[in-house]
Order: structure tokens, then sequence, then C-alpha cells
């Protein structure tokens, strides 16, 4: 690596099955996509209209930018193009009249919605009904549109269910025209969706477009590549950078990975190992302040909360999980005898800052108008992406053109589709719940399995959150478990607030999560190794993950919620049960190896550390002290002492 800037790799998101657009589909699928854009900036910046027609045109335009970049089927012969272009148009046509019938009926459907509908509510329903299953089915797979169906289903056929899971049943003229309405397609997920998720996916685009991605990956080379195992720990602090941007793991992995990683290999790192570091902290970046995924957005939607309480509660365990990556890839460099990148290697420091640091300062705009001016998280997106186009003339390599600015605009707009598809769908799940009732009765079937056992009903909550996840995008499966299962950990004492960080944690993990594992998996293409081996070792690396949300649920102090001696006490005792964890895991504790038996003491000491409770804090560092006597007495050769962070 000459000087030491990485302007040769390519940052793009991958791009699935979509089509290559040209000529004059092109032009038109640009056009399109910028109208998108400058109409969500203009309306929710300037111009306030009614969350009908917003959300109307919303999933309106995003429909038809689906149904023109993503083909039916992957693989087709001339004449099946021919005639799935043909359907597309068709489809194209049918959402442009069923938005303009929404928006010119809208003061008369307020009254017949899910009471009175008429044939052409009907036929507008189904039209759009089967348009939102369809560009799901393409963007993000048959698992959530199958799930769609099934509630829908449910809704007309639960009558002849047994038990608490039946209902009534309810006639298909009221079941179609309800899912057309406020409370099920044009719900919570697709309103934040069209308001503050849209914008900070256009600021990203943004930021992307001037350098920022490749900026964070010089910044990160430079300040950890020199360490041990200082590219590993690069990866860390880049993916945690772009991700609290992107919220998107899978982008994540492969806009750093494709640097990250051949580095990681490089130095001595196993390309499993180099895939799973990447995949794990590509996933902390959807936990990752201030921005995090776009189900932070949503959960402060459900709570009615603003936003900034979100960011808030994600400081403390966004730490422990980095700090524990962190150290767990610096034990791994240690067992390995493994060191950073020569210096002659290293982007110098001081001229990233110099050239390219000025790209930093949108995000701390972003930082400073939600927590110092505390507006809302709308025009703090669009304060971030002015700033971003006024910094970008700073330096001429960053400089936004009016091209460019018309890229951003249209590249912010794709990367939105797949999440205004899995919002809407998971809308008409949500309409089911509102219509039957449903919500409450599986509700009431966990509390009633469950009994009086919280950890038995978080357990069940993790491994449903985490199963949808694996065929979900993380909005969709954190919206149908928050709908479904959040209610009864309520219900059992646990606070709203950590029983909905609780269910977002495990949707953000099943991204690394056997046996689908999608960030495991684009990590694996790019390490050139198998992604189950991947996503096993991302397991171990990220085992953290899958404590912390049981720790904030029985100890909301790392939610920030509780007094000042109580949150920095349960900081402190969970870091040093953070750093006990990571030492058992690779078996690497005060400079040497660790047996069996200090790993056993060593695990036992997290846990009794991270769980808060002064008697368990006060077990907890009775056990370090206890692996310390027996890793220097049993073994006191030392191979390396110092901890390189």
């Amino acid at each position: 690596m000459t000087e030491k800037n990485i302007t040769d790799v390519e940052i793009q998101e991958g791009t699935g099955s979509k089509r290559s657009l040209q000529g004059v589909q092109l032009k038109v699928f640009t056009s399109i996509a910028v109208f998108m854009s400058l109409f969500h900036i203009y309306v929710l910046g300037f111009y306030p209209i009614t969350p009908w027609i917003l959300y109307t045109v919303h999933l309106g335009l995003g429909a038809i930018l689906v149904l023109l970049l993503y083909p039916m089927k992957k693989s087709l012969s001339q004449n099946g193009k021919v005639i799935t272009s043909i359907i597309d148009y068709s489809l194209i046509l049918l959402i442009v009249y069923a938005g303009a019938y929404l928006i010119l009926e809208m003061d008369e459907l307020v009254y017949r919605i899910g009471v009175a509908p008429t044939p052409m509510d009907l036929f507008v329903s189904i039209i759009l009904i089967a348009t939102v299953l369809e560009i799901t089915r393409r963007t993000t797979g048959l698992i959530l549109p199958i799930l769609a169906l099934i509630f829908i289903l449910y809704a007309h056929f639960g009558t002849y269910l047994p038990g608490d899971l039946g209902h009534r049943g309810y006639s298909w003229e009221r079941i179609l025209s309800y899912l057309n309405s406020m409370d099920a397609i044009f719900s919570v997920p697709i309103g934040a969706s069209a308001t503050f998720v849209f914008l900070f996916i256009l600021f990203g685009a943004f930021l992307s477009e001037t350098g920022g991605s490749k900026f964070f990956i010089n910044f990160a080379i430079g300040a950890a590549g020199g360490k041990r195992g200082g590219p590993a720990k690069a990866a860390v602090l880049s993916s945690a950078l772009f991700g609290s941007v992107s919220g998107n793991s899978v982008a994540n992995v492969v806009s750093t990975g494709v640097f990250t990683i051949p580095l990681m290999k490089k130095i001595g790192y196993p390309s499993r190992y180099a895939g799973a570091v990447e995949a794990v902290a590509s996933t902390g970046g959807q936990i990752m302040p201030p921005i995090l995924g776009s189900a932070a957005f949503i959960m402060a939607q459900l709570l009615g909360t603003s936003y900034m309480n979100i960011v808030l509660a994600s400081i403390v365990p966004a730490l422990l999980y980095f700090f524990t990556v962190i150290v767990i890839i610096d034990f791994q460099a240690a067992k390995l005898g493994l060191k950073g990148l020569p210096k002659d290697q290293l982007p110098n420091l001081k001229n990233v800052i110099k050239n390219e640091g000025h790209l930093f300062i949108p995000l701390l705009v972003l930082i400073f108008t939600m927590t110092v001016l505390k507006t809302s998280p709308i025009k703090a997106a669009i304060w971030a992406i002015a700033s971003t186009l006024i910094v970008s003339y700073f330096k001429r390599h960053s400089r936004l053109t009016i091209r460019k600015i018309i890229r951003c605009l249209a590249s912010g707009a794709e990367s939105a589709l797949g999440m205004i598809a899995a919002c809407a769908t998971a809308g008409l799940v949500i309409g089911v719940l509102n219509l039957t009732g449903a919500g409450l009765k599986f509700a009431s079937l966990i509390l009633s399995f469950a009994g009086d056992n919280l950890a038995l009903a978080l357990i069940m909550t993790m491994c449903a959150t985490i199963i949808l996840g694996m065929g979900l995008p993380t909005t969709a499966a954190y919206l149908i478990t928050a709908a479904v299962v959040a209610p009864a950990l309520i219900q059992m004492g646990v606070a709203p607030l950590a029983a909905h960080m609780f269910v977002f944690y495990f949707a953000c993990l099943s991204a690394f999560t056997p046996p689908v594992a999608l960030a495991a998996y684009a990590a694996g293409g790019i390490a050139e190794e198998k992604p189950m081996l991947v996503a096993l070792t991302a397991m171990k690396i990220g085992i953290v993950a899958f404590i912390i949300p049981f720790v904030f649920v029985y100890g909301p102090a790392i939610l920030l919620q509780g007094t000042i001696v109580e949150i920095i006490g349960s900081t402190v005792t969970a870091l040093i049960g953070s750093f006990a964890l990571a030492a058992s895991v690779e078996g690497w504790f005060i400079g040497k190896r660790a047996g069996v038996l200090v790993r056993l003491v060593l695990i036992a000491a997290s846990i009794t550390l991270i769980v808060p409770g002064g008697l368990s804090d006060i077990i907890g560092l009775g056990l370090i002290g206890v692996g310390v006597l027996c890793q220097t007495v049993l073994s006191p050769k030392k191979n390396d002492s110092a901890l390189e962070i």
C-alpha cells in the first residue's frame, strides 16, 4: 500500500438480483428516484402535507422503483423478459391509479375503510396489498410475504381455530378494506419509513458520495492498523463509524470488508476469523449511536418517546459490545503472535485528518442538532444533509457537483426500497393483529407458557426474534416480534424501553447467527471461506451481544435508567465482566494462555459481573482474584503481558 489513502477501493452495496438498467430505462428510474428524494426533502423540511398523502406517495414511488429495478425472476429467456416487463408496466399503471384514487378519495375513504367499502375501494385495496407482497418478495425474499399471507388468512379463518387463538372471523370485504388503512399498511412502520428513516438513508448516500466511507476506513487503519492485530481493530472501528450511518449490516460488510478482510488475512488471521470479525463489527453498526438502524426510529414511534432517548439508552450497550470485540481480537492476535501493519503501509493519520477530516463534520452537526438544539430527527437529518453539501466544497476531491448530487438523490431512494417494502408488509401483519386482537392473545399464550418465569419468556423471545431475523430484514423482524411478544414482556414487569431494546438487539444479531446469517455469508464471500464457519466464529467473537440484552432487562441502569451511582457502577462492573468474558473465550489471561480451570473461573466471573447486583459484583471480583491466583501460581511463565487496544 503506497501512500496511504484507500482510493482504489470501490465502496458499494450488494446489488443482489437487480436489473442492469440502461438507456431510457435508466433515465426513467433515475428521474423517479431523484423526484422521490426531493419530494421527501421538500414536504418534510419545508411544506408539510397530510400524512395520508405522504405515505401514499412514499409507498407508490417506492413500488414503482422496485418494479423497474428488480425483475420478477432472476434468470429468464428473452420471451420471459418481455412478458415480465409487460406485467411490471401493468402493475406500475395500476399502482399509479391506486395512488391517485387514495389521494383523491381521501376525505371519503376515512369514513368507509373497514366499515362500508365500495367495490372500487376493494379493487384498490387488492391492488395495493398484492403489490406490497410482490415488491417485498422481490427485495427481501418469500418469507415475509408468506408470513403476511398467513396472518391475512388467519383474519378470515380464525373462527375455525380452537382455544385462545380463535376469533369470530371477518369478511373478506372488511379485511381487505381495513388493511388499506392507517392501522395497517399506512401505520407506524411506513410512517417512520416515509419520514426520518428515509432522510437518514439519504444522508448516508450523500456522505458516501463525498468519500465519507473511504475516510472512515482510512482513519481507522491509520489509528489502529499499526497495533497488534491492527487490521482487525481497524475493521471494528471503520464498521462502527460506517455502520452508524448506513444502519445495514450486509451493506456495511461489503463496503468496508472488501478492504479490511484481505488486510486481516495478510497479517495472519485465518480466513474464517477475518470474515467473522467483519460480520460482527458490521452488525454492531446497527446498534451504534447516533443513528443506529432504521428499526430504532420505529421503536421511538412505537414507544411514544423521543429518538434521543433511544440513542442515549444505546450508548453503554454499544460500548460493552465493541469493547469486548476489540479485546477478543486483541487476545487472538496475541495467541497467534500477530503484529500490526508496517508503518510504511499505514495511511498517515495526520494527512487523513487534514485532507478528509472535514467529512466528519456532518456527523457532528447531526449529534449537535439532536442533543444540544434538541431538534426532531427529521430536522437533524435535513441539517446533516445540508452540512454535507457545504463541507464537500472544502476540498476538491469531495466536492458534490450537480451530477454527483443527482447520483446521491437517486442512490438514496434506491437504498430505501427494501426497507419500504418490508415496512409496508409488516404493516399488513400489524393490521391483522389490530383487527383481530391477536397480539394480546399471543402475549397471553407466552405468559401462560412461561408462567412467572421471566428468564424463560426472554429466551423464547430471543429464539423467536433470531429465527424471524434469519429470513427478514432487521426492521421487519423487530416490528413483528415487538408487536407479538413485547407486550407479554411488558406485562411481566419489564420496562417498555428494555423490552423493545431486547427485541431490537436480537433482530440485529440474527445477521451473524447460523444457519442463515446474511452478514456472515457476505463476509464469507469476501474472505473466500465457508459462510457457516464464518458464522460460528462470529458467534464466538460476538458472544457478549447475546448477554447484553438480558442485562438491561434485569438491570436497566446500563440503559441509563437510574441514578448516576447505579449507572456508573453497572457500567464499570459490566466492562470488567466483559474483559473476563473475552479472556475466557480466547483462553488468554495476564499475557499467557489460560487453562480450562482458569477459563471456567473467568466465565463465571464475567456472568456475575455483567449481571447487575451488588452481591453478584462482589462474587465476580472475587472470582477474578481466584483466576489471577490460579494463572500466576499454576503457570507463572508469561508470553506477552501487554494488552494493545
